[in-house]
């Protein structure tokens, strides 16, 4: 059986997840320090969202056929409620994913120095301007178009090989429209580790806001899994599931 052990697949989302802070979230401290005191544009925006997605591509594709790269604790709860995933292995990946975030986060500071959490490493929060139900609607939103797409293109009628691609796009597309509300964190391990390194170091957290993001992240993980499984569902699906729960009994 050609399939890899627990532990690899727990060592991949680790590093998966690292990789994705590490460059993701990386990206906007090294922004801010390499702006000084020029003003934060599109452009800047526009570049944070690049490494954000370019380090989605590289990771579906390295680490992929390991642990199928959630990478992220809304996709893996999202596979879970929908059967593709079995419950048992859910602790464990979400376990992995923080620590990877931790040590992604830690990776940052160790590059960029102490500036990175002087200009506040990254880590994702919205202004007390902003309506706590409108961080909801942005978290929501960012994290339902990812899941939604990262279960389109894992459907056994998409075209194959593309869907690195597809997710790191919508990634890098998702980021630019959310990004000035809450910071499009759209990962609840990407919300969690930052903040728990830049609290570490003594830096300023609006701890207050986390569970704004978790509860959006996670809720629209699992409506964009439910919903693509009903609009993507086929006669020859429901005839599949109702041989498998027959064969089950029968057993």
């Amino acid at each position: 059986m050609d399939e890899n052990k627990q532990w690899q697949k727990l060592a991949a989302e680790f590093l998966g997840t690292a990789f994705l802070v590490f460059i993701g979230v990386g990206s906007v401290p090294a922004t801010l320090i390499v702006n000084g005191d020029a003003p934060f544009t599109m452009a800047s925006l526009g570049f944070i969202s690049l490494a954000f997605g370019t380090v989605v591509i590289a990771t579906v594709y390295v680490f992929g056929y390991i642990s199928g790269n959630h990478i992220n604790p809304a996709v893996t709860l999202g596979l879970a409620v929908t059967g593709k995933f079995p419950w048992r292995d859910v602790p464990g990946y979400l376990l992995a994913q923080v620590l990877g975030a931790i040590v992604g986060s830690f990776a940052i500071v160790g590059v960029l120095g102490p500036r990175a959490s002087e200009v506040g490493l990254g880590v994702a929060s919205f202004s007390a301007e902003t309506p706590i139900y409108t961080a909801l609607i942005a978290e929501f939103v960012g994290t339902f178009i990812l899941v939604f797409t990262v279960f389109g293109v894992i459907h056994r009628k998409a075209a194959p090989g593309f869907a690195g691609l597809v997710i790191g796009f919508v990634v890098f597309a998702a980021i630019i429209p959310v990004a000035p509300t809450t910071g499009a964190s759209i990962n609840p391990a990407r919300t969690t580790g930052p903040m728990i390194v830049q609290s570490i170091l003594g830096g300023e957290v609006h701890w207050e806001q986390w569970w704004v993001y978790i509860v959006a992240e996670l809720a629209a993980g699992v409506a964009a899994a439910l919903l693509f499984g009903l609009i993507s569902r086929t006669e020859h699906d429901k005839t599949s599931l109702t041989e498998a729960l027959t064969e089950e009994k029968a057993q």
